[in-house]
């Protein structure tokens, strides 16, 4: 389903399969993109609908002209799905049966060198998911003290040394801004990473904190346990581990301290679909590379609060 898009949705069957449970409903696509998954939706179920958001407008103009043909039955909004119950308020008043989040970067944004995510081609250090935010991760960069940027690598990259490759791009900021993403790379190999693996974590690192796309995430969950009736389903499709397991989390009975003799722990909110997360095929990870490290995780809304 790739076609003229240039960005071929993933997980679609596995995704629509626990998405939808009612083929008249209003479900939400969080992070549209170019429309791959709301396309599958609306053209297998006649009668449902779908509001698609996303923070991306380059991605909204895309998804616009690919689901033109659907015409009222689906509606695109330029929004953080942290905000969709304000969104949600102003666009439907109908009841959501279903909520897609399909997290990260795009295919298309990550090799787009103007937008700066990546280390393989030299660009404008920008890294923001919305095209036309007004500050980037130049700015970002120019702004953040050493032991912030330290804690951003370890907790966010998950890398080792850290503190060294925090030095090393203050250092570099010193003799210059660093404004290009093959400046941040070469800031960071001299800090010793030189693994692609290891690059593609601090720029991952760098991307969630000038995108707050954690805590995006995290009230997005929260918003979705508020937003969905019993029986509403969340599906949620990671590429990185930090988030999956946030989902993973999110998804469990909540439990605070030690249980207290005769007071029962509180109620789920959740009922997991997916006991393990679902993982691509090996014939769509051979179709499709960077689906490799895909998870998706869905959950049914329980009748408790």
């Amino acid at each position: 389903m790739t076609g003229t898009w240039g960005h071929e949705p993933v997980l679609l069957e596995e995704a629509l399969g626990v998405w939808v449970s009612d083929p008249r409903g209003t479900y939400v696509d969080g992070t549209v993109g170019t429309g791959g998954h709301a396309e599958a939706l609306l053209t297998r179920f006649p009668e449902a609908r779908c509001v698609g958001l996303d923070r991306d407008p380059a991605a909204l103009e895309r998804a616009g002209s690919r689901l033109r043909p659907f015409g009222a039955r689906v509606r695109l909004e330029q929004s953080d799905f942290a905000l969709m119950e304000e969104t949600l308020h102003r666009l439907t008043g109908a009841p959501v049966a279903g909520i897609l989040l399909d997290l990260g970067v795009s295919s298309l944004q990550l090799d787009d060198p103007a937008r700066g995510f990546s280390y393989f081609a030299d660009g404008p250090l920008r890294m923001t998911l919305d095209r036309d935010a007004a500050a980037g991760a130049t700015e970002f960069l120019a702004a953040v003290e050493e032991g912030e940027l330290t804690k951003i690598f370890r907790e966010f990259g998950e890398l080792p040394r850290a503190g060294r490759i925090a030095r090393a791009v203050v250092e570099a900021r010193a003799q210059g801004r660093i404004r290009t993403s093959g400046e941040l790379a070469a800031a960071i190999r001299a800090a010793g990473l030189r693994h692609p693996r290891q690059l593609s974590q601090a720029f991952q690192a760098l991307r969630f904190a000038v995108n707050d796309e954690l805590g995006s995430l995290d009230r997005g969950l929260e918003a979705s346990a508020r937003i969905l009736p019993p029986g509403g389903r969340l599906v949620v499709i990671s590429f990185e581990s930090l988030m999956d397991r946030r989902v993973k989390h999110a998804f469990r009975p909540p439990r605070i301290g030690r249980p207290l003799p005769g007071v029962p722990d509180p109620l789920p909110r959740w009922t997991v679909l997916t006991p393990r997360a679902i993982r691509p095929s090996d014939s769509e990870t051979a179709r499709n590379p960077r689906a490799r490290s895909a998870r998706l995780r869905a959950a049914e809304r329980t009748s408790h609060e």
